[in-house]
């Protein structure tokens, strides 16, 4: 059994019209001299941001990624081929370390979920990966994500998407992730506060819909806000107990297909349904 990202528990409802996340915008010019070159370096060095790419992290991102393609290719997803390079690159270039606390940073590339407090986690490495290949997303995509947790999921579909909107019902997690992702620079990556089992229909509709807490059934809302041609990756099942990962893909008559893929381990979708 596989473990995911945690749903949210708090029953608070907000406004969720989508504020959205202007990432940090540097343009600085630097002289043709090297002196000013240096300064300029040394500038940018010092920017939200820049310790995206640290070499120490980078290996362990490249061990992650090599770890998840080993994984799939022992236990094979019925309705997934080799999980799509463009997906294995984005979670390269995720700095994973961001997304969780201080006191797990030296486990953050382990393929694990790990704690992220109220009660939540990030979700285990592979699970994201298969999840965000399963939705098949092109660039011109718009993306709905229920369950914003830390944002590591929100922060690799944006480097698939054209646009991720990111509903969290617990306003401390959906406070934190909107100044982690803003503070690192995914300006196309929308947070919202609110139940997600409503989705958002003023964003709507979305070409792939990503759900990371477990519900009981598919929920209608979701499938309405659904394009045609588009696809949804959802955990089904009771709480607390094993659940399917479950493919529900809309054709252009508007009828579903759902396919159940394989058992996994989600906290459970809650709020006022």
């Amino acid at each position: 059994m596989l473990s995911g990202e945690s749903g949210s528990r708090a029953r608070l409802k907000r406004d969720t019209r989508p504020a959205r996340l202007q990432g940090p915008a540097h343009r600085l010019s630097a002289a043709v001299n090297p002196v000013g070159m240096i300064i300029c370096l040394a500038v940018l060095l010092l920017l939200p941001g820049a310790g995206r790419a640290e070499p120490g992290y980078a290996q362990d991102r490249r061990d992650m990624v090599e770890s998840i393609a080993r994984m799939h290719g022992r236990h094979p997803v019925p309705a997934a081929g080799s999980i799509d390079k463009q997906v294995l690159q984005a979670l390269r270039r995720v700095p994973r370390h961001e997304f969780v606390p201080e006191e797990h940073t030296d486990k953050a590339y382990a393929n694990r979920p790990l704690p992220i407090g109220h009660g939540q986690t990030i979700s285990q490495p592979y699970i994201v990966a298969l999840m965000t290949d399963l939705l098949q997303i092109e660039p011109t995509d718009t993306v709905f994500e229920l369950g914003t947790g830390s944002g590591y999921q929100a922060a690799v579909l944006s480097h698939l998407a054209a646009e991720v909107h990111t509903l969290e019902i617990i306003p401390e997690l959906a406070e934190s992730a909107a100044r982690r992702l803003d503070r690192l620079g995914y300006d196309n990556v929308h947070v919202s506060q609110g139940d997600g089992y409503h989705g958002l229909e003023q964003e709507a509709p979305f070409e792939a819909i990503i759900v990371t807490a477990a519900a009981g059934h598919i929920p209608p809302p979701l499938v309405r806000q659904l394009k045609e041609g588009g696809r949804m990756v959802i955990p089904v099942g009771q709480p607390f107990l094993t659940q399917q990962l479950t493919l529900v893909t809309k054709d252009s008559q508007g009828s579903l297909r759902i396919r159940h893929l394989l058992p996994v381990s989600f906290v459970p979708l809650t709020g006022g349904h």
